[in-house]
């Protein structure tokens, strides 16, 4: 799942090559994939690009407003994006001349520029699982999964002071808070293993029991593993973001190979639709934690 690095680089690589450009054409091609009917997606025809933002893991396409002489709303619209899980990006410079055919593999929308004739984007998801969303909307806030969000761990606005006091109202595993977009925006299971591990810290410690020393700790690792991220994926086309992302994670996604910082063998604990990995000499004291699923094969 793409989340706050990925798609930041994400944002940065379109606002490079779509600011000042006029779409051509907005097409869902996936039936699942429009989740907003008013303004209708049409509508974003022959408007401008005018910014690219990031709220969370959501891309925020900027549309300048249509010509009111020819009938169009005298107001931006906006094309949010939320890749979800299996969902993800092809910028293309030569588009196909024929149109999708619905239901045909996996992509799911595509967005073309006037000019020159035959560049843009399309939106492609992998899986059985459909949960890549599309909205088009006037105002960012209108997506519930945007107005919900917490704050963003990159904002200079984001202190410790701040993290520290969503934590002492957490009384959840702090894996959990990690991930919760209405407590921050933009961790998901990928990053939240790194930043635990950075911080040396359990990720089945309850957050609102962490002293001010582990929390300032935990916010360090955070804001760091996050910068760090951002920093590597800057400039990659997005092509290449996936496999940066993979080649700069310490312990996620690598249960059974040695830790870089201890060379302990990194663990796993595993649910019913993902898992967490971590290194117990690092996070846990050397003891490994209970895996649930395990455990109830094994009775």
């Amino acid at each position: 799942m793409p989340e706050l690095p990925e798609v930041e680089a994400l944002r940065g690589f379109l606002a490079d090559r779509l600011t000042g450009r006029t779409v051509a054409t907005a097409l869902p091609v996936a039936f699942h994939v429009l989740k907003t009917y008013d303004p209708p997606v049409s509508a974003l025809a022959g408007r401008t690009v005018t910014a690219v933002d990031r709220h969370g893991k959501f891309l925020d396409l900027t549309l300048g407003a249509g010509d009111p002489a020819a009938g169009d709303v005298a107001r931006d619209l906006h094309l949010v994006v939320h890749l979800a899980r299996a969902g993800w990006l092809r910028w293309q410079e030569r588009l196909p001349s024929a149109p999708p055919r619905p239901g045909k593999g996996p992509l799911a929308f595509r967005l073309a520029l006037a000019d020159p004739p035959g560049t843009g984007f399309d939106l492609t998801e992998a899986g059985t699982q459909k949960r890549l969303a599309v909205y088009c909307v006037a105002d960012p806030a209108e997506v519930p999964g945007v107005a919900r969000l917490g704050p963003d761990p990159l904002d200079p606005a984001f202190t410790q002071e701040t993290f520290a006091a969503l934590l002492a109202g957490e009384n959840r595993q702090v894996k959990g808070v990690l991930r919760d977009q209405s407590v921050l925006a933009g961790v998901g299971n990928a990053y939240s293993d790194e930043v635990l591990h950075a911080a040396r810290m359990s990720p089945f410690r309850i957050a609102a029991r962490l002293d001010a020393e582990e929390a300032a700790a935990l916010y360090a690792a955070l804001t760091g593993t996050l910068r760090e991220a951002v920093e590597r994926s800057r400039g990659l086309a997005a092509r290449h973001l996936k496999t940066e992302k993979k080649t700069g994670l310490r312990v996620h996604g690598r249960t059974g190979q040695p830790c870089p910082v201890c060379g302990d063998t990194v663990r796993e604990v595993s649910y019913r639709d993902s898992s967490l990995q971590y290194c117990a000499t690092c996070q846990t004291g050397g003891k490994p934690l209970a895996d649930r699923r395990l455990s109830r094969l094994l009775k």
